[in-house]
C-alpha cells in the first residue's frame, strides 16, 4: 500500500526528468531530441494524474511536485529551445534573444495561478502548459518531420519567434475559459466539443504529421471559445 501510494509521484519524477535530459539536449543543439522528450513528459504529466485517481493517491505534495515538474519540462525546456532557434541569427542583438525565456516565467505564473483557481477544478482559465510547449516544441519536429513542407522560413524567422514567445506567454495567464480533456461520461451530448476537438485532430495529425500540433493547440483556443459562446447556452 505504501509503494502503490508513491508510484504517481514517481510518474512526475519522470516527467521531471524527461525536462532536465531535454533541456540538456537542447543546449548541445540537439533540439529534435529536446521536443520529444517535452512528448514523453507530456505522457508522464498525463499518467501521473491518472493513477492518482486510479489508486486514490492525490496528495498536496503529489500537487505540488507536479507543478515543479512543470516548470522544467513545459516552462523552462520550451523557453530554452525557442532561445536556440533564436539564436540561430547572429544578426540579433544580445538582448533581443532572451525574450524566448519570458515563456519559463509566464508558465511559473501561470502553474501558481492554476494551484490557487478554485474555477480551474474541472477546466482552464488560460493555456495550458502543456498545450504551449507542445506547440513550441513541434517546431524543430516540423523541420525534422515535415521538411517538405518548406516552413523553416518561418520557424527561424526572429519576428514570428519574438512574437510567439510574447504571444503565448499572455494566453498562458489569460482569463480565457479553455475546457479540459477529461470524460466523467461518454455520451454525446455531454462531451460534443471534446469529441469534435479529437476527431478534427485526429485528421490533421494523420494527414500533415507533426505540423498539425500548432494548428490543433489553435483549434483548442478557438473550439473553447465557440464551448463558452455557443454550446454551454443550449445546455
Amino acid at each position: 500500500m505504501i509503494i502503490k501510494k508513491h508510484i504517481p509521484n514517481f510518474v512526475t519524477c519522470l516527467n521531471l526528468l524527461s525536462g532536465c535530459i531535454g533541456i540538456t539536449e537542447a543546449f548541445k543543439g540537439n533540439l529534435v531530441n529536446a521536443a520529444l522528450l517535452i512528448i514523453a513528459g507530456a505522457i508522464f504529466d498525463f499518467f501521473d494524474g491518472f493513477i492518482a485517481r486510479l489508486v486514490k493517491a492525490s496528495s498536496p505534495i503529489g500537487k505540488d511536485l507536479d507543478s515543479l515538474a512543470d516548470v522544467i519540462t513545459f516552462g523552462l525546456l520550451p523557453g530554452v529551445i525557442l532561445f536556440n532557434l533564436l539564436s540561430t541569427n547572429d544578426n540579433l542583438p544580445l538582448g533581443i534573444k532572451y525574450i524566448p525565456l519570458i515563456v519559463p516565467v509566464f508558465s511559473a505564473l501561470r502553474l501558481a495561478k492554476f494551484n490557487n483557481d478554485p474555477r480551474q477544478t474541472g477546466s482552464f482559465i488560460g493555456v495550458p502548459t502543456p498545450a504551449n510547449a507542445l506547440l513550441i516544441g513541434s517546431l524543430p519536429l516540423i523541420t525534422e518531420f515535415n521538411s517538405d513542407l518548406n516552413l523553416n522560413f518561418i520557424i527561424f524567422n526572429p519576428l514570428f519567434l519574438i512574437l510567439l514567445s510574447v504571444i503565448m506567454s499572455i494566453l498562458l495567464v489569460s482569463e480565457i475559459p479553455l475546457f479540459a480533456l477529461k470524460f466523467k461520461t461518454f455520451n454525446w451530448k455531454d462531451n460534443q466539443i471534446t469529441y469534435i476537438f479529437l476527431i478534427i485532430s485526429s485528421i490533421l495529425l494523420l494527414s500533415i504529421k507533426v505540423a498539425a500540433i500548432p494548428l490543433i493547440v489553435i483549434l483548442y483556443v478557438i473550439l473553447s471559445i465557440i464551448n463558452n459562446s455557443v454550446f454551454k447556452k443550449t445546455k
